[in-house]
């Protein structure tokens, strides 16, 4: 965690992508936290296995950038979820559907044409905590 003498905390990891493109896994600003787009890759660098293991993975790892900051899932406000197969979307319904219930954040599911390597979804999270 990197404090800020603007008063905003950022969270860096191990991504060889964050220095590179020049950002940060999550920042707080205030009691809203942002956290970067999330594929579903795992730690040693493997994809799992389809849409729905992709999905879930995303969310995972969403839930590790909001913990440094003492939050979960329970704080998110609004997702946005990018996938290159919009017509599998059930697929990816099955894991945010139990995710997020009763918190039903603010969703959007986008199709696009390409994502990194071989994700098939990507996902961001704004969560408050105030």
């Amino acid at each position: 965690m990197i404090e800020g003498s603007d008063g905003r905390r950022r969270l860096e990891t191990d991504s060889p992508w964050e220095p590179r493109m020049g950002y940060s896994r999550a920042v707080q600003a205030g009691p809203m936290i942002w956290v970067a787009g999330c594929v579903g890759i795992n730690a040693d660098g493997t994809w799992p296995e389809g849409l729905t293991a992709q999905t879930r993975r995303c969310l995972e790892r969403i839930e590790e950038a909001l913990e440094p900051f003492s939050a979960s899932l329970d704080h998110v406000v609004k997702v946005r979820i990018y996938t290159t197969t919009i017509d599998r979307w059930e697929e990816i319904a099955m894991v945010m559907g139990p995710a997020f219930e009763g918190i039903r954040p603010a969703n959007v599911l986008v199709e696009v044409a390409k994502l990194v390597d071989d994700a098939l979804v990507e996902i961001e999270a704004e969560a408050w905590c105030g």
